[in-house]
């Protein structure tokens, strides 16, 4: 599991004064790219020439509102791992240790000149494996 900390901004919510439904996403994906950065994979994960990994699907269920100046604290871990897709698990937590959000994200592995499915590669699955908590 890998653990960021942001800070919830001003230009994040709407004029209800919580946050944009849809900005959750960008909070998961720096906690996505945290995660990739850990397996130190660097550049070559999001620029590889062989393959990409778009997201197949995404949700999340919203439990408690987030407002400007909130301390969130973002986990994420790999709840899925098939041949050819991961399945990346989001815990959005405020400063009162509250559950906020919790969020999922599918990937899938395609050859980047076919749009094929592939499996995915060892050194990623390896990388993905130490943090299925599954």
């Amino acid at each position: 599991m890998i653990e960021i900390k942001k800070k919830v901004h001003f230009f994040d919510c709407d004029p209800a004064d919580i946050m944009f439904y849809a900005r959750i996403f960008f909070y998961c994906h720096a906690a996505y790219e945290e995660l990739i950065e850990s397996m130190h994979l660097g550049f070559e994960y999001w620029l590889n020439e062989e393959f990409v990994a778009p997201i197949l699907n995404s949700s999340a269920k919203y439990l408690k509102p987030l407002r400007p100046g909130d301390e969130l604290t973002v986990r994420v871990s790999v709840s899925q791992l098939r041949n050819s897709s991961f399945e990346l698990n989001y815990k959005c937590i405020n400063k009162k240790d509250e559950l906020c959000v919790e969020a999922k994200t599918a990937h899938i592995f395609l050859n980047k000149e076919t749009w094929e499915k592939i499996k995915i590669p060892p050194v990623i699955r390896s990388g993905l494996e130490k943090h299925f908590m599954g």
